[in-house]
């Protein structure tokens, strides 16, 4: 799930339309019966359907979905941000510690070089 855009995974089989059309009774009998199925073998999309009948107007689903959107889309954008800001001071961390090797490493030769010069 590359795209966080949108609360309703399009690949899936079940799309915002049929779901519609199903909850109104405007479904045919192969779309109520594909529904039915993914209820039964899927509890998400019964928990779903189930929720969705709670709502008599169709304006209050469409208002609720796009909640649910801007919620999602608020949520990623954060954690977006907080991990933006985890890698720079990881970074920051980073360069230190290369940094003092490096430098352990020279201070090493050096001594090493200058104690056989000395025998």
């Amino acid at each position: 799930m590359a795209d966080l855009k949108d609360i309703l995974n399009h690949e899936d089989e079940l799309n915002n339309e049929e779901l519609m059309k199903y909850l109104h009774g405007n479904a045919s009998d192969e779309e109520r019966f594909a529904i039915e199925k993914q209820m039964a073998d899927d509890s998400f999309v019964n928990d779903a359907v189930e929720g969705l009948q709670n709502f008599t107007d169709p304006i209050q689903v469409s208002e609720y979905v796009d909640q649910l959107n801007r919620q999602l889309q608020k949520h990623t954008a954060q954690k977006l941000i907080r991990k933006k800001k985890r890698k720079l001071k990881e970074q920051n961390w980073l360069i230190i510690a290369i940094l003092a090797i490096l430098a352990l490493c020279v201070a090493g030769y050096f001594l090493i070089h200058f104690s056989a010069n000395n025998h």
